[in-house]
């Protein structure tokens, strides 16, 4: 179990349409009071780490007054990003829908706690990409400022490109319609928010122990329904250092034929829009063309951004790939998604843009990582799967393979329900027995 986790304890979606609207204005005064608070909490943290260094463990009131600190940033960042709708006030101790669980102080490595600002880095990048952070970054930072993009969490407000808040920017025009958040982009915003938790608590020296990004952590309160489109991750961990140095060197022949490829596929892509919205389905010979089209797209990406290990085909075939995309065959769609195919998909672009630039920190800190220890951490491997099989879903939908909207949901797996008790039936008595 982690030692910062991000607990959901319902699953209520219902938003209040006021409240969401004036959502931001809402929220300045919780922006005032968390950069006060967090400007002690950083003072507070300096502490730590001297004490880290002396005796290598936090004491034990400055650890819980940084923890209500990192609580209280995630309760305000749950309700700014729309992951949550009762207003947090101005406590961290209550309890809230999306709060946070923190252990106590536990023994830490003298060398990591010195060292711990440059080893943090990694996981406020990718926090950064992820844009799941409020107030969790040292007072100064602003939103607008020249580096906002790339502050590596160092911000007071909103990250600007950040997963999480295209899904709140998202979410806010679907609860002002619907008077609900999307699941699935709930989910994303509280993987987002749970990640920059941990990699902000490993900086507050809360923790010794190094952020996870596998998206497993999210399945106690994410949820991954079925889709005709799925990714199916079956690929070791173990890369060749020396494919892993030339890797885009190697993937220049997919290039050039994916390049050829693309060329075709607005010409079948129109012609299997124009057959749907007479026939209300695609014929096979088209949706098996776009379909391994998608297929090999998947498989290229997954290669080229290390997240698989293998080089692959060049067909596109159904398994055979260790980062694969299942698509179900032709079914009937609506005429009505189908005209409006291309404007419908333009929510899902934004999202599998934002998780682009989480693909690429991935790529990036996994290529170094393989580079020196001639693996992937598994990780990173499955939020990269999980970013590929967002992307696979929305070219699905826009090359109409299917007329189901791409899942944001970062989980790889659904949460399996609980078994039901066995009912073990009684003996039957023997007669005579008086036992």
């Amino acid at each position: 179990m982690r030692p910062i986790r991000l607990v959901v304890r319902d699953d209520d979606l219902r938003r209040s349409r006021l409240t969401v609207f004036f959502r931001l204005f809402l929220a300045i005064p919780l922006f005032i009071w968390l950069l006060l608070w967090g400007i002690a909490a950083y003072v507070v943290a300096f502490v730590l780490w001297l004490a880290v260094l002396i005796n290598a463990e936090a004491p034990r009131g400055l650890h819980d007054f940084v923890a209500a600190y990192l609580r209280y940033s995630v309760h305000v960042g749950a309700y700014v990003f729309l992951a949550a709708d009762p207003y947090p006030w101005f406590r961290s101790g209550v309890d809230y829908p999306v709060d946070l669980e923190i252990d106590p102080p536990q023994r830490q490595s003298r060398w990591t706690g010195f060292f711990r600002l440059f080893l943090a880095l990694p996981a406020l990048l990718l926090a950064a990409a992820l844009g799941g952070s409020i107030g969790n970054g040292p007072p100064g930072g602003g939103y607008g400022s020249q580096d906002s993009d790339w502050s590596v969490g160092f911000t007071l407000f909103l990250p600007a490109a950040g997963a999480a808040a295209v899904a709140a920017f998202l979410v806010w025009f679907a609860a002002l319609v619907q008077g609900r958040a999307p699941r699935g982009l709930r989910d994303l915003t509280g993987y987002a928010i749970g990640y920059s938790a941990q990699a902000t608590g490993y900086l507050l020296l809360l923790t010794g122990r190094y952020p996870s990004s596998d998206p497993a952590l999210a399945e106690p309160y994410a949820d991954l329904p079925e889709h005709p489109v799925r990714i199916a991750v079956d690929d070791e961990l173990r890369r060749s250092r020396l494919t892993i140095l030339f890797r885009l060197l190697l993937a220049i022949p997919h290039f050039v034929w994916i390049t050829l490829w693309s060329l075709f596929v607005p010409f079948a892509a129109l012609a299997a829009w124009v057959v749907a919205l007479v026939a209300g389905r695609v014929p096979s010979a088209l949706h098996r063309f776009l379909a391994a089209y998608v297929r090999y797209a998947t498989h290229l990406f997954a290669y080229v951004y290390v997240v698989g290990s293998k080089f692959p085909g060049f067909t596109g075939r159904q398994g055979s790939y260790g980062i694969d995309v299942l698509i179900d065959g032709p079914r009937r769609q609506s005429r009505w998604k189908t005209l409006f195919r291309l404007f419908l998909a333009l929510p899902a672009f934004f999202v599998a843009s934002a998780l682009g630039s989480v693909l690429f920190v991935v790529a990036l800190f996994g290529w170094w990582f393989a580079l020196i220890m001639g693996r992937m951490p598994e990780g990173l491997r499955n939020l990269g799967a999980s970013c590929l099989r967002y992307s696979a879903q929305t070219y699905a939908y826009l090359l109409l393979l299917t007329d189901r909207y791409p899942y944001a949901s970062p989980v790889l797996a659904g949460r399996q329900p609980m078994a039901e008790p066995l009912s073990v039936p009684l003996p039957e008595p023997v007669p005579g027995d008086a036992s």
